[in-house]
């Protein structure tokens, strides 16, 4: 070998020694910041809606104006056998007196999931969202008031701020969603969100609730959940969701026709569409809460 030969060599390309960094897996927390911001936002909503709704004279009377229409009570309700407010019938949980049992059991079957799976920071967190949203909701009853702005009827002055019955399939959703396996998070949502569009709508077109009440009980819920996988360490904190591209459009249709059905009345169109629209943005706040945007795809990188 000569002085002018050499041994054959890869060329050094400097930008090929800089390796691309691995695009990090969408179904993976992100690395660098906390979800704070969605706990921030329902919890603004939540306010917003007591303020508008409850502490406004013309925010009182548009509630007040959905009980003139049509009969009082919740007789003419399609829901009204299953409500358990019939004579004899069964209700639906957690409407009426399914309210403390439903709960309890949402709560058994959280700890036994959060013991076979082992997830204990999840499970605790799932446990912290149902107290948190369930007894919340008692305290704000007392802390955040009804105050009597435009001279309501007695009978409208019983209802609290948020809605309880509400509240419990909200909540026990998204505890839920922490538990389980991510593969089928996305229906398990789903589930949940049908859930809680038939009891939201039926409370409110029953009158148990305002619409104003059913959705702070969401909103509140939501909150909690967010809060939660705000503190979980982003190891354990859920992340964006792969799901079937039609899932998400499936289970919203299928939540609207619930609240449709459960919140339509025979005497009044108005109070129906009110009902099933509030319940409709109900089961969509907690099913983007729950399952979030769906991952996409990361292409690799090109030389």
């Amino acid at each position: 070998m000569t002085q002018h030969d050499s041994p054959t060599l890869p060329a050094h390309r400097p930008e090929a020694s800089k390796q691309a960094p691995e695009a990090p897996d969408d179904t993976s927390p992100s690395r660098t910041t906390r979800p704070w911001i969605p706990a921030l936002l329902y919890t603004l909503g939540f306010l917003t809606v007591y303020l508008l709704a409850i502490c406004t004279p013309w925010g009182q009377r548009a509630e007040n104006a959905l009980f003139h229409f049509g009969k009082q009570g919740g007789e003419e309700a399609w829901i009204y056998p299953l409500s358990g407010s019939a004579y004899g019938s069964t209700p639906l949980p957690p409407m009426e007196l399914t309210a403390k049992p439903t709960l309890m059991a949402g709560l058994a079957v959280i700890v036994v999931l959060t013991l076979v799976r082992r997830c204990w920071r999840q499970g605790c967190a799932a446990l912290g969202v149902v107290i948190l949203a369930t007894g919340g909701k008692e305290v704000l009853k007392s802390t955040m008031p009804r105050p009597d702005l435009v001279g309501a009827p007695e009978n409208l002055l019983d209802q609290g701020f948020p809605s309880g019955h509400t509240a419990i399939p909200a909540a026990l959703t998204l505890a839920a969603v922490l538990v389980v396996s991510p593969r089928i998070r996305p229906y398990v949502a789903t589930a949940g969100v049908l859930w809680l569009a038939c009891i939201a709508a039926a409370t409110a077109t029953m009158g148990g609730h305002r619409p104003s009440e059913v959705l702070g009980a969401t909103l509140l819920a939501c909150a909690c959940y967010g809060l939660a996988t705000w503190l979980l360490p982003p190891a354990t904190a859920p992340g964006a969701t792969r799901i079937p591209r039609p899932l998400p459009v499936i289970a919203l249709t299928l939540a609207l026709a619930v609240a449709l059905v459960s919140g339509a009345r025979n005497d009044t169109l108005s109070r129906s569409l009110v009902s099933a629209a509030t319940a409709f943005i109900c089961a969509a706040l907690v099913w983007y809460a729950a399952v979030g945007r769906p991952a996409r795809r990361t292409r690799p990188a090109l030389d």
